[in-house]
C-alpha cells in the first residue's frame, strides 16, 4: 500500500493528515 490510489490516499498522504489532524 505505498502507491495505491484505490481509496484516493496513498500511504504518505495518510500519514500528512495524521500529522494535520495530531
Amino acid at each position: 500500500m505505498l502507491r495505491t490510489r484505490r481509496n484516493g490516499f496513498t500511504l504518505i498522504e495518510l500519514l500528512v493528515v495524521i500529522a494535520i489532524i495530531a
